[in-house]
């Protein structure tokens, strides 16, 4: 792989192991308000996509609108279980204070969310300023704009990026704003056929562990 002089990561599955907690209390209140789904196939059809754009596609299936308070009640819920039971992904501060290169976080979480998961494991410090959510842009992923957001507060040309992502709407995202994207199936939540998956999504390649991704950009 050539040199990247700028590294972009995605949060959730990819320094944070929070999918599954953010699917079991998403699923826990939309079965509350009549919306019968489960964790799985919440993680199968909505990883990496923004709250917004998942009860948009719900309130298609269902054919009604997912009340407000779905999300603020499936936030509270999960930044409840932020603080029990949510870890950093295994090796990856290792990666990330062996590696001095330009680094932002790029998430579809919310502002509130993605502070929380960065604090409680410790690893908001490592980004300074250069952590930046969905809601600072007008589309989300699959859309480039977060990528591109991203890249512009570093100072970086997007050929001379790298996004590491463990969604095929965060792929797509990366793929599209010309950046080179690693796939990473090291969260909990990823299951076989996952990696392949992601380079199926326009990928160079994909990683199981932290200690992977740091022999691959090295």
């Amino acid at each position: 792989m050539r040199d990247a002089g700028f590294l972009i990561f995605d949060c959730d599955g990819v320094l944070i192991d929070s999918e599954p907690l953010a699917n079991t209390a998403w699923a826990e209140v939309l079965n509350e308000h009549g919306f019968p789904v489960t964790p799985e196939d919440l993680a199968g059809r909505f990883t990496g996509v923004t709250d917004r754009s998942m009860a948009a596609r719900l309130a298609e299936q269902f054919g009604r609108p997912v009340p407000r308070e779905v999300a603020s009640s499936a936030t509270a819920r999960l930044l409840a279980r932020y603080e029990r039971e949510l870890g950093a992904i295994e090796g990856i501060a290792r990666l990330l204070d062996a590696d001095d290169r330009p680094r932002a976080v790029a998430s579809s979480s919310t502002p509130d969310k993605l502070m929380k998961g960065l604090e409680v494991t410790g690893l908001v410090s490592r980004f300074g300023r250069h952590i930046y959510s969905a809601s600072l842009v007008p589309r989300g992923k699959p859309w480039p704009d977060l990528f591109l957001h991203a890249a512009a507060e570093l100072g970086g040309d997007p050929a001379d990026c790298v996004v590491v992502e463990d969604s095929r709407a965060g792929v797509e995202a990366g793929v599209r704003a010309g950046m080179r994207v690693i796939g990473f199936t090291g969260g909990s939540h990823c299951r076989e056929g996952h990696g392949a998956a992601l380079i199926a999504a326009g990928a160079v390649a994909a990683v199981a562990s932290a200690d992977e991704l740091a022999a691959l950009i090295r």
